[in-house]
């Protein structure tokens, strides 16, 4: 894990929930920091996180607001969290959050269309996970045991139900970890994919379809 100093701005990345919160089923354990949790923790409300014109939260942040980029930051942390998340090992998905939101801080006054703003985010973060997928690392997290035996079983069965989010065609594995690691709701999960609510819905629908399917066959296998 890299030992670096962490600018105002990405802070609070670390408060994202981990896979370790995901339940058996794929649900958020409680107590899981979620994308609206971590919107007070940034003092910022969900309506102003959620309602506030992306394009001109774009044109000020371009312009020195540091509210602005603040307000970005909590939209789309959800986001790029999930894409993370979805494919990167365990401890370092924080790293790859930083990492995307110092890119987004430095290159934002080049971004062009402050309406892409949602999809230049995303493209941002499965680069930077692609990236940080291809550095050399050691142990794998995934051959963790964990040390309590009364919650290995549990620990084990989650770490199973992400690895079949991660199995998931990426439109559906991104849906599903905005929708059950970070506990996006839907009209949330397409304001800041630029997707319509319908399709959402769609993707969200197909994909716990398909995980359900996949689940069973670990299950299955396992027996």
């Amino acid at each position: 894990m890299r030992a670096t100093s962490r600018p105002p701005e990405t802070q609070c990345h670390k408060d994202a929930a981990a896979p370790e919160s995901l339940t058996p089923g794929g649900r958020p354990r409680r107590g899981t920091v979620n994308s609206r949790r971590r919107r007070r923790s940034l003092g910022i409300d969900a309506q102003t996180a959620t309602t506030a014109d992306p394009a001109a939260l774009v044109r000020a942040a371009q312009a020195g607001d540091r509210t602005a980029l603040g307000v970005l930051y909590s939209r789309y942390a959800g986001l790029v969290h999930a894409i993370a998340i979805s494919r990167v090992p365990v401890d370092e998905a924080a790293d790859v959050v930083q990492d995307v939101f110092l890119k987004v801080l430095r290159q934002l006054p080049t971004l062009k269309d402050p309406n892409a703003i949602g999809a230049w985010v995303a493209a941002i973060a499965r680069n930077t996970a692609l990236d940080a997928v291809l550095r050399p690392r050691g142990a794998d997290p995934a051959d963790w045991e964990p040390q309590a035996p009364a919650t290995q079983h549990d620990d084990m069965e989650a770490r199973a139900a992400l690895a079949a989010i991660r199995s998931l065609p990426h439109t559906y594995r991104d849906t599903l970890m905005m929708r059950l690691v970070e506990g996006m709701s839907g009209p949330e999960i397409a304001d800041c994919t630029a997707l319509t609510p319908a399709s959402v819905r769609v993707n969200l629908h197909r994909g716990m379809k398909l995980l359900r399917r996949r689940l069973q066959q670990v299950r299955t296998t396992a027996l």
